[in-house]
C-alpha cells in the first residue's frame, strides 16, 4: 500500500540544508488515504508516507494530547493542511480557492475556528507547566529529522488537475477514422470544418489523433508481512519489570512508587511499538498502553510518593497505650485502626498515613480527639464532618464525645493520597 497509494514512488531526491528541506516536506507532504484511517487518515498518511506503522504515530498523538494537550491541535492541522489521496489540494488551500479538496470550505473553516481554543489550551503554560511547547518542538524536529532520512521514500506524485479545452485545439469526436464526413477546429470560438477527401489529398483529414499512452503496469502487490514475535516478547518484558517493580515497592523500595512502576512498564512498552512498526507484530500493545499511560497520569497527579510502608492491608487494634504505634503507613492498601479497646485512662498520640486505599479510623464513644483528617483525592467523613473532592483542605479541631470533656485522649492525625477516609466513633 506504501507504494499503490496516489502512484507514490520511491525515486530518490537528495535533500541540502534546512530550507530545502522544509519546502520539500511541503511540496511532498503526505496524502490522508481512503483506506486504514481510523478518522481523517492523518496518522495512516503520515505513517505510509515515511515507512512507519500508523499505530506508532496515533500512540504518540495520544501521549501528545495527554502530557501537553497538543495532540488533538497537530491532528486538526493534519486534517487541514494534509491533502487526501484524491485531491488536488489540502482543505485550508480549497478554502483560499486554490484547487478541488474533499475537504469542503464550510467545514474547513470549522477546523480553522476549533484550533484557535485547542491551540491557545495547550499553549497556555498551565497544561504540565507548558508542556504544549515542549511537545511541539519534539514533533518539528522529529518531523524534520523523519524528512531528512526518509523523505526519498513513496514520494506521492500530484494529482492533475482536471482540464478544461481551449480554443484552438481539435475536436476528434467527428474525425474520419473509417467514412466519417469531417474533424473540426475551434479556433476563438469560430468552428471551420475540414472536408473529406476521397483521394487522400487533404492533409488534415489524414491528421489523426495521438494515441493515449500505454497504461502504467499495477504496482506488485506488496510480500505478506512477516509474523513478528515482539508484541509478545515486549508483553513478557512489560510483565516482568511490573512485577519486578511491585516487588521492590513491596520491600520498602523508596524510588518504586506506583508512578514509578508504570513509567517504567510504559518505556518497555513504547519501545516494543517502535521496535514493532518495523519488524511487526506489536500492534496490539496499544490497547495495553494506553489505560497504563491514563493510570500513569493519574499517579503522577497524586503524591504517592509522601507515603511509604508498602503494600498491603492493615488491621489492627491496640489493647494498650503501649501498643498503639507513632504511625501506621501503607504506600497503597486498606488501613483499619480500631481503637476502641484502650482504657479509659489513655493517652495516645499516632498518626495515620494511606497513598491510596480505603483508610478507617475508629475511636471509643466517649474520648476526647483531637484530629486532622486531609484527603487528597476522594471522600472524607471526620466525626460527623463530610467534604468531597479534590485538594481540599483538612478537617481540623477536637471532638469531645457526647458525654462531655472525660475518658480516652487521643490526637489522630490521618492523611491521604486517594481513596476513602474515615474517623468514627465505635
Amino acid at each position: 500500500m506504501l507504494n499503490g497509494m496516489s502512484g507514490a514512488t520511491n525515486a530518490s531526491k537528495h535533500i541540502d540544508g534546512f530550507e530545502e528541506t522544509v519546502k520539500d516536506f511541503w511540496a511532498s507532504r503526505p496524502r490522508r488515504p481512503h483506506s486504514g484511517r481510523k478518522l481523517a487518515g492523518v496518522a495512516a498518511g503520515i505513517g505510509y508516507r515515511y515507512g512507519i506503522d500508523p499505530v506508532v504515530i496515533r500512540v504518540a498523538l495520544v501521549a501528545l494530547t495527554i502530557f501537553g494537550g497538543i495532540g488533538i491541535a497537530v491532528y486538526l492541522l493534519g486534517w487541514l493542511f494534509l491533502p487526501g489521496e484524491d485531491d488536488e489540494v489540502s482543505g485550508f488551500e480549497n478554502l483560499l480557492g486554490k484547487g478541488r479538496s474533499s475537504v469542503s470550505k464550510g467545514f474547513a473553516l470549522v477546523l480553522c475556528v476549533l484550533l484557535l481554543p485547542l491551540s491557545g489550551w495547550a499553549f497556555a503554560g498551565n497544561w504540565f507547566d507548558g508542556g504544549g511547547i515542549l511537545g511541539a518542538a519534539l514533533l518539528v524536529t522529529a518531523l524534520y529529522l523523519l524528512h531528512r532520512s526518509r523523505g526519498h521514500l513513496n514520494r506521492p506524485k500530484p494529482v492533475t488537475p482536471v482540464s478544461h479545452s481551449q480554443p484552438g485545439a481539435t475536436d476528434y469526436s467527428t474525425y474520419p477514422l473509417g467514412g466519417q464526413a469531417a474533424a473540426s477546429t475551434s479556433h476563438g470560438g469560430e468552428q471551420t470544418t475540414a472536408s473529406w477527401d476521397p483521394l487522400a489529398a487533404s492533409p488534415l483529414a489524414w491528421d489523426l489523433p495521438d494515441l493515449p499512452p500505454p497504461p502504467e503496469p499495477p504496482a506488485p502487490p506488496q510480500p505478506p508481512r512477516r509474523k513478528s514475535k515482539i508484541g509478545f516478547a515486549t508483553f513478557g518484558v512489560a510483565l516482568a519489570v511490573a512485577g519486578v517493580g511491585v516487588a521492590l515497592a513491596v520491600s520498602g523500595e523508596p524510588w518504586f512508587t506506583p508512578a514509578h512502576v508504570a513509567g517504567l512498564v510504559l518505556g518497555v512498552l513504547g519501545i516494543g511499538m517502535v521496535l514493532g512498526s518495523f519488524l511487526g507484530g506489536s500492534r496490539g500493545l496499544i490497547w495495553l498502553a494506553v489505560p497504563l499511560s491514563a493510570a500513569g497520569l493519574a499517579l503522577s497527579a497524586v503524591p504517592m510518593q509522601d507515603f511509604g510502608g508498602g503494600f498491603g492491608n492493615i488491621h489492627e487494634r491496640p489493647l494498650t497505650e503501649a501498643e498503639v504505634r507513632p504511625m501506621y503507613e501503607r504506600t497503597a492498601g486498606d488501613i483499619r485502626l480500631d481503637l476502641t479497646g484502650l482504657p479509659a485512662s489513655a493517652v495516645v498520640e499516632t498518626s495515620v498515613h494511606n497513598g491510596a486505599g480505603n483508610t478507617v479510623v475508629v475511636v471509643p464513644r466517649d474520648a476526647d480527639v483531637t484530629y486532622s483528617c486531609e484527603n487528597k483525592v476522594g471522600d472524607t467523613t471526620c466525626l460527623g464532618r463530610e467534604q468531597a473532592g479534590v485538594g481540599l483542605a483538612p478537617l481540623t479541631g477536637t471532638d469531645v464525645g457526647d458525654d462531655g470533656t472525660g475518658g480516652q485522649r487521643i490526637n489522630l492525625t490521618v492523611k491521604a493520597a486517594a481513596g476513602s477516609l474515615e474517623v468514627t466513633r465505635g
